[in-house]
């Protein structure tokens, strides 16, 4: 597994565990108490994988085996993550999935049992050598982008072309010539203003074949189909009916078709506007085109599809029910409703629930209805027209889909099954509506952990009775406790989500979040509500770079409210001691063990742990050490070298020096203090810095120059730290070294040089697996 780290911004003293079980904090057992499922991989590219939910791979495999043994029967019932149940099958599950939406079918099938390569470059072959009036496919469509090279004037065809929206016209192109190499992004000319005309002016006849495969004439739902179309520019139009004709000649077989298929849809989402121009890979929620988008090469487009579909895994045995799959594992395709699976649970006990919820997006859903049509024809995407009439989903909408989805999905448990739903791009509104539809249908809360906004949450319930719950008011103390908890526990600032997450907590395990028959619009209103009201209230918390809402910049305690160690030094005091006792470990083993000490909201982000990871060891083939210099021992000689350089370079300086202990050196100046020195081998600058009496202009941090960067990775995170460190300057071994090596040096020379060494070195992305 690998992950990047930007360019943001240990041997260790102490030894304090990862966990907040410390004399400051005392948790109490909750939902929070869950660990974060670590994946063995990132989330991953590859079909539609801007509009899928972005999963680690290894969250299933990881979760199940202490819930539910090998071969038995698991539930995903709203399949919108095919991997999700693939990887389940793969690791010798049965999986019954539900999938309303055809393409979704189409995407868990393709998944679950992927063309060979050679299947894919076959069907692109041929589809290339097939004739469109006297020319090859594949020329016809790539004429249809033909530009001139700006720098030899050779006809090229584009990779894409830059609109504005609402122009008639495209405003640049990019290109790669193969005659002399000129690439880049050019404005267009003349000839690419006619070419985009031309087309234009030949698509309507495809315009109206498009159409009619999703709905025919007479149909209601006509008119949305053609407000969809619009996200399509005429040369995709005319590229892509001229394609999915292909599907419907004659002598085409079901493995071709398939093949075909595929390419096609890959084709259909490169096709349409919602590309932005930066190259950027958008997640759109809306079928909404951006100021200047990307109108892409289709044929390209059919070309990178290849590599796209072959690199999905392994087969496992997929069937649509009623057929059977073998006790080692696959999965069985359910073209219905959660509703109609009553019947099927009894031949198919369900041991254990696997799911991603469902997150509104008003552009997938209506352009899957648009693709399904293209692909398979109008009774195909019928059943699926209704998402074509709602412009907009919001979270009331959201709250009482997923009570309804929830509500038939407990008829089909047994008491105490227990459920896992990864809530992907997690926001308050979304845990909200997540929580409040468990409650309200007897789901037990067993977890909630959450590590950053970029990651699926994590929710475990249980199949509770459906019980009258004596429903309570919200209670601002509890709520209260709960944020100054999670705050405590933490020892730092954070976002806002994870307060509202742990907010939402409290609500649910006190049955204060919703009421039966509350309108969903007013529990998603009221909550937020709620807690944004007890944190603005609240004078012990201290806001840093917010906004005018609640829900912005980041929240921490006042400093007279005893805490944790913040969680970054537990971060980094854990991979140290990890390393030291597991040499040559992988980052997913490094990962797991420091995850599996910060619970529920804790869960540390990648990015930290990256930071942290890079400041003291060295990657190999895949495997991580400690340098040798950040070896306790070493380190430890080190400091003595270090503080013995700096008084000797003070004592040359005409300063008298005194040594408070082994770690904190003073240069005094007659009665007043004019240097002190805080010794560090790691990042952590503890309280003897952080609350020493000193003037802050006054102190220096000295420590090796790995962790500067680190140090500075934490200034920029945490506003705390950086006001309680304001005005402190950082100090490496290696400046001190050249300072002590100088024959002359004054005390000018000195401020010049320690004022001259930057903290943090900009490093390019590292590969951390």
């Amino acid at each position: 597994m690998w992950v990047t780290i930007g360019q943001h911004k240990f041997f260790t003293a102490a030894k304090f565990p990862l966990s907040a079980n410390n004399s400051r904090y005392t948790p109490t057992m909750s939902a929070l108490d869950s660990p974060f499922i670590v994946g063995h991989s990132p989330p991953r590219d590859g079909p539609l994988a801007r509009f899928l939910p972005p999963l680690e791979d290894g969250l299933a495999a990881e979760w199940l085996p202490p819930r539910a043994s090998t071969g038995s029967w698991l539930l995903d019932p709203f399949g919108v993550a095919p991997r999700l149940a693939v990887e389940a099958a793969r690791a010798g599950y049965r999986v019954l999935v539900t999938a309303h939406n055809p393409i979704a079918r189409f995407l868990l099938e393709m998944t679950a049992a992927p063309p060979a390569e050679s299947d894919l470059k076959a069907a692109l072959a041929d589809l290339a050598v097939t004739k469109k009036g006297d020319e090859r496919l594949e020329t016809h469509l790539q004429s249809l982008y033909i530009t001139k090279c700006n720098n030899c004037g050779q006809e090229i065809p584009a990779r894409a072309f830059l609109w504005k929206k609402g122009e008639e016209a495209p405003f640049a192109r990019r290109y790669t010539c193969p005659a002399c190499e000129d690439s880049g992004e050019r404005p267009v000319t003349e000839f690419d203003v006619e070419q985009a005309r031309k087309t234009a002016e030949a698509a309507g006849m495809h315009r109206a074949r498009l159409l009619e495969r999703v709905a025919r004439p007479g149909d209601p739902d006509r008119e949305f189909v053609e407000e969809a179309l619009a996200v399509y520019q005429p040369r995709a139009i005319y590229a892509l009916a001229t394609l999915i004709n292909r599907l419907d000649a004659p002598g085409v077989s079901p493995e071709r078709r398939r093949a075909l298929s595929a390419l096609f849809l890959s084709a259909c989402d490169a096709a349409n506007n919602l590309w932005r121009v930066d190259n950027e890979r958008p997640r759109p929620k809306q079928l909404t085109v951006s100021n200047e988008f990307r109108e892409n090469n289709i044929w390209m487009a059919l070309e990178a599809a290849v590599d796209e579909w072959r690199a999905l895994g392994e087969s496992v045995p997929i069937v649509q029910w009623p057929n059977k799959i073998p006790e080692s594992g696959g999965i069985i395709r359910f073209e219905g409703r959660i509703a109609d699976l009553a019947s099927i649970v009894n031949e198919a006990p369900i041991a254990a629930v696997v799911t991603a919820l469902p997150r509104p997006n008003q552009a997938y859903w209506t352009l899957c209805a648009l693709w399904a049509g293209w692909l398979w024809g109008s009774e195909s995407a019928e059943p699926f027209h209704l998402v074509l009439r709602r412009r907009r989903y919001d979270w009331g909408w959201h709250l009482e889909a997923l009570q309804a989805a929830l509500h038939h999905l407990f008829e089909l448990l047994k008491l105490g099954t227990p459920c896992l739903a990864l809530l992907p791009e997690p926001e308050p509104a979304f845990l909200t509506a997540a929580l409040a539809a468990g409650d309200l249908n007897g789901f037990h809360l067993e977890g909630l952990a959450m590590r950053t906004q970029h990651d699926a949450a994590q929710i475990t319930w249980t199949r509770g009775e459906r019980l009258r719950h004596a429903f309570a008011d919200a209670d601002a103390d509890s709520v209260r406790a709960a944020i100054r908890g999670h705050l405590s526990a933490r020892g730092e600032p954070t976002f806002y989500l994870p307060l509202h997450a742990a907010a939402l907590s409290t609500l649910t395990a006190d049955h204060a979040l919703a009421r039966p028959h509350q309108p969903t619009d007013e529990v998603i209103r009221e909550a937020a509500k709620f807690v944004q009201e007890t944190l603005l209230g609240d004078e012990s918390l201290v806001r840093y770079r917010g906004g005018e809402s609640a829900d912005t910049g980041l929240w921490g305690l006042s400093r007279e409210i005893e805490a944790a160690e913040p969680l970054s030094d537990r971060v980094e005091v854990g991979i140290v001691n990890f390393l030291l006792a597991h040499p040559n470990c992988t980052f997913e083993e490094i990962l797991h063990d420091v995850s599996s000490g910060l619970p529920g909201l804790l869960a540390p982000s990648l990015a930290i742990v990256g930071e942290a990871l890079v400041s003291y060891a060295e990657q190999a083939e895949g495997r991580w050490r400690l340098r040798e210099e950040d070896v306790p021992s070493a380190r430890k000689f080190e400091l003595i070298q270090i503080g013995d350089m700096l008084q000797s370079i003070g004592e040359k300086l005409d300063y008298r020096t005194n040594r408070l202990d082994e770690r904190t050196l003073v240069w005094e100046a007659g009665e007043t203090s004019a240097y002190v020195f805080h010794l560090r081998a790691s990042a952590i600058p503890g309280p003897a810095l952080t609350e020493s009496p000193y003037p802050r202009e006054r102190c220096l941090i000295v420590l090796p120059g790995g962790r500067a960067s680190l140090l500075s990775y934490k200034l920029n995170r945490d506003p705390a730290l950086a006001a309680r460190l304001e005005g402190v300057r950082v100090v490496k071994f290696r400046t001190v070294r050249a300072l002590a090596s100088r024959p002359v040096l004054n005390q000018q020379d000195f401020e010049a040089q320690i004022a001259g060494d930057p903290a943090q070195q900009a490093r390019g992305q590292l590969k951390l697996f």
